[in-house]
């Protein structure tokens, strides 16, 4: 990495956790993401989810086809863990290296998880096969208990959930992804190297006092929710460290305006277009950008078995406005942090 007064220059990230969503969505929301970086790990959480090898070359096949012929991008593919899933079908995606992890939700944990794991201990068999063969295990980490507090969930989830699956499968590469609180962080750092997370942008930068002051704000409203100051100055203390068991996953989470802006609106935030011009203030913020391009472009690549991007992005220091919309009512998507002004911008 080169760092000079006014420039960052780093290897070209990668995203190890994207929603980029179908058709519409799909065709408004991907250019951010493959302008940026050299890959993503796309989550297959899809209206049908992507539970087999064909439904996988097909997403991918849509994807590539939105990609710009100018953005050397390459989207790797999940497989949606459900309580009949076929081991082997996990095991020839992951040989043939169509898929490249399998997403764990807990059944209604978040959005389309409703064909997620209601019983952990039914997918024992599952589990088994992804620690004999190494495909890795990315997890949304909250219970759904409703008697559990929506604050607490995560934390729930490790002591309920994660605990036993490590004891019972000590092998399995895990990522716990989109952290948000101090059990998590301290619970990677107390682990080995198959154990690792993922941090976004907007759990670095907000609180729940962001989402709940002056109103609520429906476009700080995602899953897991965003938490306390305490459980966001241990996530900005970690990444300050330069721990190699955390790297980039902006969870980037698309909603049409409407779907946010309602009375029930969709927990999700749309953040591709400023995502890394976030985390290089941050990482400035904490005086750790000697750890920046390792978080972004290094730990996870290392972590997945994956070649480390050869080429190159340029972070310049320039003030932007972020734009108010993306698309064209009733189409249109509010991107995180609309209307105000970002320090640092990708060099065209």
């Amino acid at each position: 990495m080169i760092l000079k007064q006014n420039e960052i220059t780093l290897k070209r990230p990668d995203d190890w956790h994207l929603h980029v969503r179908d058709n519409i969505l799909l065709q408004l929301v991907l250019h951010y993401t493959s302008s940026t970086y050299g890959r993503a790990m796309i989550m297959p959480n899809l209206a049908s989810p992507i539970v087999d090898i064909q439904s996988a070359i097909n997403y991918r096949k849509k994807i590539l086809s939105l990609v710009p012929n100018c953005h050397n991008f390459i989207p790797l593919m999940t497989c949606y863990l459900t309580e009949s899933l076929d081991p082997n079908e996990i095991e020839k995606g992951f040989v043939s290296s169509i898929f490249h992890a399998v997403k764990l939700y807990p059944m209604n944990s978040t959005i389309h998880s409703s064909y997620g794991v209601k019983n952990i201990r039914s997918i024992n068999k599952i589990l088994e096969r992804i620690q004999q063969i190494g495909i890795p295990l990315l997890i949304h980490c909250e219970v759904t208990d409703v008697n559990v507090d929506i604050f607490d969930r995560e934390a729930r989830f490790i002591d309920q959930v994660i605990e036993p699956i490590r004891k019972q499968f000590p092998k399995i590469k895990m990522v716990l992804e989109h952290i948000s609180t101090k059990e998590a962080v301290e619970y990677i750092e107390s682990s080995d190297k198959r154990t690792c997370a993922t941090i976004t942008p907007h759990h670095l930068m907000l609180n729940r006092n962001d989402l709940l002051i002056n109103g609520i704000n429906p476009h700080f409203y995602c899953f897991p929710i965003l938490k306390s100051r305490v459980h966001q100055e241990a996530l900005r203390r970690v990444i300050s460290t330069g721990n190699s068991s955390f790297f980039l996953g902006t969870d980037s989470a698309p909603h049409f305006c409407n779907k946010k802006e309602n009375i029930h609106g969709l927990a999700g935030i749309f953040n591709a277009p400023v995502a890394l011009s976030v985390y290089a203030s941050i990482f400035e913020e904490l005086n750790a950008l000697k750890y920046f391009e390792a978080f972004c472009s290094e730990n996870g690549a290392r972590f997945y078995n994956l070649p480390v991007n050869k080429d190159k992005i340029t972070l310049i220091r320039k003030q932007t406005i972020v734009e108010d919309a993306i698309g064209k009512f009733p189409n249109h998507i509010v991107p995180f942090l609309a209307g105000k002004t970002l320090d640092w911008s990708i060099k065209i």
